[in-house]
């Protein structure tokens, strides 16, 4: 196998201007990297990843965080991470936190400060002051997703207006009496997801002159049998049953829709379903949802990473980082009765 010895020979020119041209780093000039490029090319040799590291004291390795890995926007954030990683030459080591608070102390405390990792991005997780100052104290550049961290670039989505879009969208149907399918108590933590939903949902509704009332909501648990139990709740009623739904997530409204044929109603006559996510089975359902494309903010969260880690190559953004949504209409709403 050839060494970087032997394209410096066939380049003419000395090992440290080889090291230089194939890692970017240093000047070089144009004739001399297609010489070097030309030579390595010839020869099939590849840079050692983990010379490079000791080099550059990098190791090309992201950490990123996630809550757990059984939802679909957690996969998609991370899917969506990877491919930019793999764009720009590095890897992803993945750190699941689904076993409660000691897991999470373990991680933080040792794993990402002991693992070579060259950055953090850490999704859908209110990290702590003692957090942060952690993974800067071992210069470990770090990105949020989900919500307003603390000295920390991140990028988020406002639940509250997602939530209100959701919600004007059925108001503007002709809906008066419109029920929420939303997270329980247990599933209101980093960032309140569950309670933003809501109050983007009951803000609408008041704005419009429409009443909020107990009855019409149920909490779930963000799956589509939660979702599915849920609005059994709400349609199986006597008096009172809702023309419409929310559900804070498109899983729960699938689940939702889901009910509603078991019952015997039809989806969107007796009653419209809207969700959250545009998820992967969103269109199959026809199901009407906000967009709020993780792969993208996954791309995202990357590239403000990669601003850190080369300065000067990347355009720097603001500290925080509002993420699109967008309404995806399809055939789950409809005027009621139609």
């Amino acid at each position: 196998m050839a060494g970087i010895e032997d394209v410096a020979r066939l380049a003419g020119v000395s090992t440290a201007t080889v090291s230089r041209t194939l890692s970017g780093k240093g000047p070089v000039s144009t004739a001399t990297r297609l010489k070097v490029e030309a030579a390595a090319g010839d020869l099939g040799y590849v840079v050692s990843a983990s010379a490079s590291s000791l080099a550059s004291g990098r190791t090309r390795n992201i950490g990123v965080v996630v809550p757990f890995l059984g939802g679909w926007f957690f996969s998609s954030v991370v899917e969506g991470a990877q491919r930019a990683l793999l764009r720009n030459g590095y890897d992803l080591t993945l750190y699941s936190l689904s076993g409660g608070g000691d897991e999470r102390a373990s991680v933080f405390e040792h794993f990402l400060l002991r693992q070579r990792l060259d950055a953090v991005i850490a999704v859908s997780l209110e990290l702590t002051a003692h957090e942060v100052d952690r993974l800067h104290a071992v210069r470990k550049p770090l990105v949020g997703v989900g919500g307003p961290i603390g000295g920390v670039r991140t990028l988020m989505i406002d639940d509250v207006a997602v939530a209100r879009l959701a919600t004007e969208h059925l108001l503007s149907l002709g809906h008066t009496r419109i029920g929420h399918v939303g997270g329980s108590k247990e599933f209101d933590l980093d960032f309140h997801l569950p309670t933003n939903r809501r109050l983007g949902y009951e803000g609408a509704l008041e704005a419009a002159g429409v009443s909020v009332t107990m009855d019409l909501f149920e909490p779930a648990d963000f799956t589509m049998r939660g979702g599915y139990q849920a609005a059994r709740r709400l349609l199986e009623r006597d008096a009172g049953r809702p023309t419409a739904i929310f559900a804070a997530s498109d899983e729960m409204a699938i689940g939702c829709i889901l009910a509603a044929r078991d019952l015997g109603l039809s989806v969107p006559r007796d009653v419209s379903v809207i969700g959250i996510d545009d998820h992967e089975l969103a269109n199959f359902f026809s199901l009407t949802t906000v967009a709020q494309f993780p792969e993208a903010q996954g791309e995202k969260a990357v590239e403000i990473l990669m601003e850190q880690l080369h300065p000067g190559k990347h355009a720097v953004g603001d500290f925080t980082l509002p993420m699109p949504f967008e309404l995806m209409t399809r055939s789950s709403t409809a005027h009621p009765g139609s």
